[in-house]
């Protein structure tokens, strides 16, 4: 098991702080790139891959390589994107980096309805109501059924796939946040478990996979152990989000990673059982006191918290269940 971060930034300290708390990964995207320029270019890539490892850690997820709305939507001038999100496919597998973290969220990405939720001892904590949010108007997009979802996402993983197994990248599919659909009139269709066996035999392939958002799926309701086991069994859990909060999917808040619904320790257990040895990165934290809540959910200081907790868990799984994968 190896445990991943996102640092605020690529910069020596963090590196160096990341390295002294026990992370292994660094999870991150390609600075300046997102919106910056249509193809990700080799030699960036390699330079900041440089930098991660020469601190001694290893840049192993890229989180994430961006797909517009033209492509989720299915939209004309779709097939010039996907030639270019295969051209930094290429790219990325060149540079030696091995996991995409991506997501099929159309014009919503994951939204909140509070970044300043109070959770334990008053931390600012980011939360969601459903109710607040179908009060809003519809988008200029109209009415987006499931189906146009499901037809474009088949699309694109035909057209990607093959690319990514001559890269030797994985495509690690992320759920939708909050799994409701439709949201105001967007439909969003990664949103139960089974959603995710339909993407993994769209396109059978070993590199085309899921990034386990433990958050996300215990906002699903799902059993969190039964489903590590279900898609860990298959090989397909690439990458993890560690995640915990309250509620479900149309009432919820983030908690801390210890003090939540789901038995986190329970889920490490079937981490283990089913021999996950992908990174996995503590995601969504609360803000604590004395640190700005600039970055919801993105916190350093609640993040140093969660490695410590996850490092805890790990040792103590490792002492009941034997060496870990």
């Amino acid at each position: 098991m190896r445990i991943g971060l996102v640092l605020p930034e690529i910069t020596e300290s963090y590196l160096t702080l990341a390295r002294q708390i026990g992370v292994d990964d660094i999870v991150t995207t390609l600075r300046g790139a997102p919106g910056a320029q249509p193809v990700w270019e080799f030699r960036p890539l390699m330079a900041q891959r440089q930098r991660i490892e020469e601190a001694g850690l290893t840049w192993s997820v890229i989180e994430s390589l961006a797909i517009s709305d033209t492509v989720k939507l299915g939209l004309p001038g779709r097939d010039q994107e996907i030639e270019n999100w295969q051209r930094s496919l290429r790219n990325i597998g060149a540079a030696g980096i091995p996991i995409i973290c991506y997501n099929w969220m159309a014009v919503f990405p994951w939204l909140r309805t509070s970044f300043t939720t109070r959770v334990r001892g008053g931390a600012l904590a980011t939360s969601y109501r459903h109710e607040l949010m179908q009060r809003g108007p519809l988008t200029p997009h109209g009415i987006v059924p499931e189906e146009q979802l499901w037809e474009s996402l088949a699309y694109f993983l035909r057209a990607v796939v093959p690319v990514a197994e001559e890269a030797g990248v994985k495509l690690a599919i992320h759920p939708d946040d909050p799994p409701l659909s439709p949201i105001c009139g967007i439909g969003r269709i990664l949103t139960h478990p089974d959603a995710f066996q339909r993407v993994i035999d769209l396109v059978p392939s070993p590199v085309n996979g899921i990034t386990f958002c433990q958050g996300c799926f215990a906002e699903m309701g799902a059993d969190i152990p039964a489903a590590i086991e279900r898609f860990g069994r298959q090989g397909k859990l690439f990458f993890a989000h560690f995640r915990n909060l309250r509620g479900t999917a149309s009432d919820f808040s983030e908690a801390f990673h210890d003090d939540g619904d789901t038995d986190m320790f329970a889920a490490m257990q079937a981490y283990y059982r089913v021999g996950f040895a992908g990174p996995m990165r503590p995601d969504h934290v609360p803000a604590l006191e004395g640190e700005p809540n600039d970055r919801p959910g993105y916190s350093l200081w609640g993040r140093l918290f969660a490695v410590g907790y996850m490092r805890g868990l790990i040792e103590g799984v490792e002492k009941t269940m034997g060496t870990a994968p």
